[in-house]
């Protein structure tokens, strides 16, 4: 129970974790701290060089992380936070930083330098106590270090690389999570097991101990600025100014405090998690309604803008206006400064609706269709069926029969299956080497996002994209520029019904959840008829896990689908099974980002 004399102090502080790493999240949640999550957008460019330990450059990376995020939701006119944390973890080996790898041969290269010796984990953490006074930011920074020995076994080019394909090794400094698969690599540790994990919950407890029940404030900056200047003021602070975070009248206050404290003993954690959670809905609608009244689009050629301005271009009420961009502000989707509103980085990248990677059509769907079939899921439980409610996703029969007829409803169906495939595209297409293969045919394959990067990734590949008449009819406006296109053709065609272009290799991609079992062992018994000796069948689906906190995606896409096809996720396992049992044996899997599963299974050889 160290955390829990601070937790006591920490109760009814705004607390901030400058990090998006699930890891680092999980860890101090389940050590009882209640915190929010700011992501940084510090660019990690500091020189290495530069430093004269490795520890040091991550320190300072720690802290920038942490002074970003200060100075943006200081600036940002939002409630200033009373501590705002940083870390940042690397590995070193023989004086060599490693952080993340750019790519796969990146990642082999840090496994290959890690293979068979003994190398450190280091993990800079900066604490950012925050103070607001007429404009004014004052901010004290305790920082420290934590370093971990840890020791790879000698492993073999083929156990390297089959870590490699998992996808693990692409978001974990040095290459491997030691945490999850990439223990199969370790042979030893002397140290924080945590802190390799990501980030070190022993140090940072003594730590907060020491500065809430300090014998002498030590290791404190405190400096003073109108807004948190940018990064590179910060590389010359000078080392301690001011001490202690107790300001005048602590002792006076001591009574009060311990009375305080004897109440919050005998109160329940405050359900921050749980509270956003039944809030949830407020913040899809508020951003479903900015994208449907275009504020993103306005905002990316016209901005900053004030509330009065937006209304009177999009037309609507300026109160109303006003509220719904502030909402979106505390959404991170939008930035407000003294001369108006304008885009995140977030909404600038995903929700233009003519942006490369825009989320538009996706946002629209669940808007016009998904939220109104959730209404009504109470009484889809009870009955185990829609009653005629769809809840669509990316399910083609339903938009293009009866739940929303139409040229509309087809392209607005087209358009959500187009961003989430462009997001998807590179990580489905090299998560397993399919270059042995000269032809593929995408059954489903919509508006072809997949089949243009598999012809991408692979010059002598080309592509089939079959798919309903009524999809190919529209498919046009979804086409790229480039030498690619010629490798890629469109046929019209029912999988269920009609014959199947020949191919060496035959493609679903977030298909089969979409049938319940009898019609996936149809498709399957398609595809494996006509799937030639050596030929292989690529499959990307969201895949249950087995502890279903990691499987929240998947399950609720599960449970959309009550109310249409009694379709769903299926585990590894059973996805596995289904394919064996349809004649391909050898059956390769790779796990590339959170809950995406990719299946490479191949007929065997005659």
């Amino acid at each position: 129970r160290m955390m829990y004399p601070v937790i006591r102090k920490l109760q009814h502080k705004r607390v901030v974790l400058a990090s998006a790493s699930p890891r680092r999240q999980e860890i101090l949640s389940q050590a009882g701290l209640r915190f929010e999550v700011v992501p940084s957008r510090f660019k990690e460019k500091l020189n290495k060089s530069s430093f004269p330990t490795p520890h040091a450059y991550a320190i300072e990376t720690a802290k920038q992380k942490a002074l970003d995020v200060a100075r943006r939701m200081h600036q940002k006119d939002l409630r200033t936070p009373d501590i705002i944390i940083g870390a940042d973890t690397i590995v070193t080996i023989e004086g060599l930083i490693l952080e993340k790898p750019v790519d796969k041969q990146d990642a082999y290269w840090m496994l290959s330098r890690l293979n068979g010796k003994e190398h450190s984990v280091f993990t800079g953490v900066a604490i950012i106590h925050c103070f607001s006074q007429d404009g004014q930011l004052d901010v004290e920074i305790s920082q420290f270090y934590e370093e971990t020995v840890v020791m790879f076994s000698q492993l073999s080019e083929e156990l390297l690389w089959e870590y490699i394909h998992s996808g693990e090794p692409m978001d974990k400094a040095g290459g491997y999570g030691i945490q999850a698969l990439g223990g199969m690599l370790v042979e030893s540790i002397h140290g924080d097991f945590l802190n390799v994990v990501g980030f070190p919950l022993n140090h940072f407890c003594k730590k907060l101990a020491e500065l809430y029940f300090p014998p002498g404030a030590v290791g404190l900056q405190r400096v003073k600025h109108d807004s948190i200047p940018a990064v590179d003021t910060f590389e010359n602070l000078s080392e301690e100014e001011g001490a202690g975070l107790d300001r005048g009248g602590a002792q006076a206050r001591g009574t009060q405090d311990a009375g305080h404290d004897r109440t919050a003993e005998s109160l329940p954690p405050f359900p921050t998690g749980l509270l956003e959670l039944i809030a949830g809905f407020q913040a899809s609608k508020a951003l479903f309604t900015a994208c449907k009244l275009k504020v993103f689009d306005l905002l990316q050629h016209e901005a900053p803008l004030q509330a009065v301005d937006i209304a009177s271009k999009i037309d609507t009420s300026e109160h109303g206006t006003g509220r719904l961009l502030d909402v979106c502000v505390a959404l991170g989707l939008l930035e407000k400064t003294e001369r108006g509103y304008s885009n995140s980085d977030l909404a600038a990248l995903y929700l233009l609706s003519d942006g490369e990677f825009s989320l538009h059509g996706f946002i629209e769907l669940n808007d016009e269709h998904t939220w109104a079939a959730f209404t009504h899921l109470e009484s889809d439980v009870r009955e185990g069926s829609s009653r005629g409610h769809r809840a669509v996703g990316d399910e083609a029969e339903g938009l293009l029969q009866d739940s929303c007829p139409g040229r509309d409803a087809r392209l607005c169906f087209m358009r959500a299956k187009h961003g989430l495939a462009k997001l998807t595209a590179h990580q489905v297409a090299t998560a397993l080497d399919l270059s042995r293969f000269t032809s593929a045919c995408h059954l489903g394959g919509c508006t072809g996002a997949l089949a243009h990067k598999l012809a991408r990734e692979y010059p002598r590949l080309t592509v089939t994209v079959f798919d309903l008449p009524e999809v190919i009819e529209h498919v046009t406006c979804f086409q790229p520029s480039g030498p690619q296109t010629e490798q890629v053709s469109f046929v019209p065609g029912d999988f269920f019904k009609d014959s199947l272009p020949e191919a060496d290799l035959y493609v679903l991609s977030g298909i089969l959840h979409d049938w319940p079992d009898e019609k996936v062992h149809r498709l399957l018994s398609r595809i494996s008829g006509s799937c030639k000796p050596g030929g292989g069948l690529l499959v990307a689906e969201v895949a249950l896990d087995e502890d279903p906190r990691a499987a929240r995606p998947g399950l609720l896409r599960s449970l959309s689908r009550l109310l249409q096809t009694q379709g769903g996720e299926r585990s590894l396992t059973k996805s596995r099974q289904l394919l064996q049992l349809h004649g391909f044996t050898d059956v390769q899997v790779a796990r590339t980002g959170d809950v995406l599963h990719v299946v490479l299974a191949t007929r065997p050889a005659t």
